[in-house]
């Protein structure tokens, strides 16, 4: 049987607006594998983004348990929670957060200074197609290039866990395909566990498995036998 990488159990999160207490996740379990990519589905409210955020480390939970190869990171200090982002964590998020000032391969250099054996650069940008463009300052790439950039300062690190939060959301179609064509490749190529939340439903057909949510809860799990290529998604 596979040991899971990442393990939540019964885990909720309740925030506090003014007197009103909302309920972001509801005793949620869940197991995820090495190497595999996950999808979360789901709309907007459903939970997805506060689930990726606590297994991230950049949110804990109220109650419950998150346990990254058998060490409960919910329980962790902030101090723990950095160490653990730093080391073992990549994010790609909507939108870029580029340093406009700083070249591509300055942008993915940024992770040298935080990371105990980060992959050169140029070799990070050279993974995602963008070799012959790590010269050019943000302003000069598309969209698609830019986020491409930020998948190759999150993979730099050599990340056990690559969190995505609706990569593709800020991109046209065509543009969208080609960066979840990155994903698959980092993955595949790295054997980084994946996880990308979405509220694309087409999205879910390149994942190993589904993680279906709704008001908080995760309402469904679904294996896919075949995998599609971004390439061959419609939506």
């Amino acid at each position: 049987m596979r040991n899971p990488v990442l393990e939540v159990q019964g885990v909720s999160k309740t925030y506090l607006m003014g007197e009103v207490e909302v309920d972001a996740l509801r005793n949620v379990s869940a197991s995820f594998y090495e190497g595999e990519m996950v999808v979360l589905l789901g709309s907007s409210g459903s939970g997805k983004s506060t689930l990726l955020n606590i297994l991230g480390g950049l949110d804990v939970p109220s109650s419950g348990s998150v346990r990254f190869r058998g060490v409960d990171i919910g329980a962790a200090d902030e101090a723990e929670l950095t160490s653990f982002r730093r080391r073992s964590v990549g994010f790609v998020f909507q939108f870029y957060n580029l340093i406009s000032s700083l070249t591509a391969l300055e942008n993915v250099g940024l992770v040298a200074d935080i990371a105990s054996d980060p992959m050169p650069a140029g070799e990070a940008l050279g993974l995602v197609g963008l070799g012959e463009r790590m010269h050019h300052f943000p302003s000069q790439l598309s969209g698609g290039e830019q986020q491409r950039v930020a998948i190759a300062r999150a993979v730099a690190k050599r990340p056990e866990l690559l969190l995505c939060d609706e990569p593709t959301g800020a991109l046209d179609y065509e543009t969208g395909k080609l960066v979840l064509e990155v994903l698959r490749t980092v993955n595949e190529e790295l054997g980084t566990t994946t996880l990308l939340i979405t509220h694309n439903a087409a999205i879910a057909g390149m994942a190993d498995r589904v993680f279906r949510m709704r008001s908080g809860e995760i309402t469904g799990i679904t294996e896919n036998d075949k995998k599609l290529n971004p390439s061959e998604l419609s939506w």
